[in-house]
């Protein structure tokens, strides 16, 4: 071993956590996890503030459990430390993290000969553990791999700094003294489309659905506001997903494809998207500002019922698929309160069986494709194996219960009011049973994706079946 070489393995290498080890920050995850587990810890986490940044980490690693082997680690970098490991180096952890976590990350990766942590009277970072580690190696006798501005401390008090994903304050330190760097995979304009679920948008059509029907949507006015209106939605639900997605990163983290989601695999910041969901809900007030009253009532309750549903109901055994239902009929209802259009029972009605069939289907492909045994209940939900039977009974007679509701509509003498013939739109009844039925016959043959409503604005037969029904409204209405 030449000497140069020889002097970096007696030189031991400090590695910070947060951000650097991993993509992501423990505490902020922690405190969604917590609020997860309840709501009402919000009221006590600024009193633990109060007392400290220490105070409030021991607090939270208190009554948070850290799976560590599910953390989204930066594996060039992680590989970096095992070669560095098997050449003899030693290898530290110093994080800012409380001690549970350190010690789970610690344990899971068994690189590390020692963990400095995070305690309850000092909190680990910049100063202070540049202070540690000089004592415990001396000023210059150890490296030191960091991310973010607090690390500047630390790589001023060591001998070399390695540079991992950097900030700006980083940044500007790497490139002024030439430090060894890794850096973060990069992030494209696709990533921010999934943060967003802008796919999930599709849903907010639903608005239309009123102003079309009452043949009023060519109004100028009335189609402005039924525009500003799925604006409104789309940017709501978009701020819940947000949230709903930094709440479910564990779960997430174990299922094979919600795994890659932007905040699960880390490749954005929670701090980012909290920034990015609170301005979303910015917007979403203000486009209310423009509209009647009772659209910005019909949007709060959306965002009242989507953050229980991501806080609570969505593990509730059926709660979550009329939830989901009524979520869709709250759509419709958006589109009425926008154009101060009067409210249609049938409309309502239709749309909650037919929406609740199309919920009932996302729960039966997650059954579908699980791997509990029997008598277990599916991750955060109120699901077992055993209940898939009864999930699909219910949800095709959703379906025809659907398809009953549109037939005694198209029977009815409210239909007479916009309709002179229609017998026309009969056709109907069999095109919806058709497009329901048969997303249920491809879920149990496992041809379907987990979101039905995406695979029906997605799906080329059902295109032609919506083109279809809207030639048929077109011809009751002219005939």
């Amino acid at each position: 071993m030449n000497v140069r070489l020889q002097n970096i393995v007696d030189i031991p290498l400090a590695v910070d956590l947060d951000g650097t080890l991993i993509s992501t920050d423990l505490l902020w995850e922690s405190v969604f996890q917590l609020l997860r587990a309840n709501p009402l810890y919000l009221f006590l986490l600024p009193i633990w503030l109060l007392s400290g940044k220490a105070c409030l980490k021991t607090e939270i690693a208190r009554r948070v459990t850290l799976d560590a082997s599910h953390l989204p680690y930066r594996e060039d970098f992680v590989s970096y430390l095992r070669a560095e490991r098997v050449r003899g180096r030693e290898l530290i952890l110093v994080t800012a993290a409380a001690e549970p976590f350190a010690k789970a990350v610690a344990a899971h990766l068994g690189l590390f000969s020692a963990v400095y942590h995070t305690d309850e009277t000092t909190n680990l970072a910049a100063h202070n553990k540049a202070a540690l580690l000089s004592k415990l190696y001396g000023s210059q006798g150890f490296d030191y791999a960091g991310n973010d501005r607090a690390d500047i401390a630390v790589f001023e008090s060591a001998r070399n700094a390695i540079v991992v994903a950097p900030d700006a304050a980083a940044d500007r330190y790497q490139r002024a003294h030439a430090s060894m760097r890794f850096d973060a995979k990069y992030v494209g304009i696709k990533t921010y489309i999934k943060m967003l679920r802008v796919h999930q948008w599709l849903k907010n059509f639903l608005v239309f659905a009123s102003p079309v029907l009452a043949h009023t949507v060519v109004e100028p006015q009335t189609f402005i506001a039924t525009t500003l209106a799925m604006v409104a939605f789309s940017f709501s639900a978009s701020a819940i997903y947000i949230i709903n997605d930094i709440l479910d990163l564990p779960l997430d983290r174990q299922h094979p494809t919600k795994r890659n989601r932007p905040f699960a695999s880390g490749a954005i910041s929670i701090p980012y998207g909290l920034t990015v969901s609170a301005l979303l809900l910015v917007a979403t007030a203000a486009i209310c500002s423009l509209l009647p009253l009772q659209f910005a009532a019909v949007i709060v309750l959306y965002l009242v019922v989507t953050t229980a549903y991501s806080l609570a109901l969505k593990r509730m055994l059926l709660i979550d698929v009329l939830c989901l239902a009524g979520l869709y009929a709250l759509r419709i209802l958006g589109g009425k309160a926008a154009t101060d259009l009067p409210l249609s029972f049938w409309l309502i009605a239709f749309g909650l069986f037919f929406f609740l069939s199309l919920a009932l289907v996302k729960r039966y492909v997650e059954l579908r494709y699980t791997t509990v045994d029997v008598g277990d209940r599916i991750a955060g939900r109120g699901y077992r194996p055993e209940d898939i039977h009864i999930v699909a009974q219910s949800g095709v007679a959703s379906a025809f219960a659907a398809a009953l509701v549109l037939a005694l509509y198209i029977q009815s003498p409210d239909i007479r009011a916009l309709y002179s013939e229609p017998w026309v739109i009969w056709p109907l009844v069999p095109m919806v049973l058709y497009i329901n039925i048969r997303i249920w016959i491809l879920a149990h043959r496992k041809e379907l994706d987990d979101d039905p409503v995406v695979f029906i604005a997605t799906d080329w037969r059902s295109q032609l079946i919506i083109a279809a029904g809207a030639v048929l409204f077109i011809a009751a209405s002219v005939l």
